[in-house]
């Protein structure tokens, strides 16, 4: 047996090469591999950030978050005098509240249970959202404790940017996904959160 010349031997390859991508793209499960990238959903969208620098009177130390519900703003308290403050959607009429509580727990791309009282308004609220594009929690969650007790309440981005600056929310405060994840890299667990 001869080895061909090298004139032979690249088009040789060549063919099989190409006949081994034939084979593999009809070869079972190929396909579904294939569309399972190319349908895979889009991520949420992360809107624009609404975050900027500012002069803040407070007492409260740094690291702490103020909430002030009427101006639609989370403050993240940065040094004595200053802060970040982020535009934010809070609770509608009815499902407002006020207290200090603390940042219990952190998750990415969180999954979303609707409680059980919000489920009896709206039936057609499914008891399990996942993570991802449609989910209304958006990239990020901040879970708000009391007394080590779960609030329900979070501070979290969302599936539609245009929904902050408003009173929209079921009690909790939303973000675009831009700044909460910002605010999500910026506050520990143990932050306290008082909402005015």
């Amino acid at each position: 047996m001869t080895l061909p010349g090298r004139e032979g031997l690249v088009p040789r390859l060549a063919g099989t090469c190409v006949l081994g991508l034939v084979l593999a793209m009809c070869a079972p499960g190929f396909a579904e591999a294939r569309s399972g990238l190319s349908d895979r959903p889009p991520l949420p969208a992360m809107g624009p950030s609404l975050r900027k620098a500012v002069a803040f009177a407070t007492t409260e130390q740094p690291g702490t978050i103020i909430i002030r519900k009427s101006e639609k703003a989370l403050y993240l308290v940065t040094r004595q005098g200053q802060a970040l403050r982020y535009q934010i959607s809070v609770g509608r009429d009815g499902f407002g509240w006020t207290g200090v509580v603390k940042v219990g727990a952190k998750t990415e791309w969180p999954q979303w249970r609707p409680p059980r009282e919000m489920r009896a308004r709206q039936p057609e609220l499914p008891e399990l959202v996942p993570s991802g594009p449609y989910n209304p929690l958006g990239a990020r969650a901040l879970y708000l404790l009391r007394d080590g007790q779960d609030t329900l309440y979070r501070i979290h981005g969302t599936n539609d940017p245009k929904g902050v600056g408003f009173d929209g929310t079921s009690g909790c405060f939303r973000l675009t996904n831009t700044d909460v994840i910002d605010l999500f890299k910026r506050v520990p667990v143990g932050t306290k959160v008082v909402v005015q």
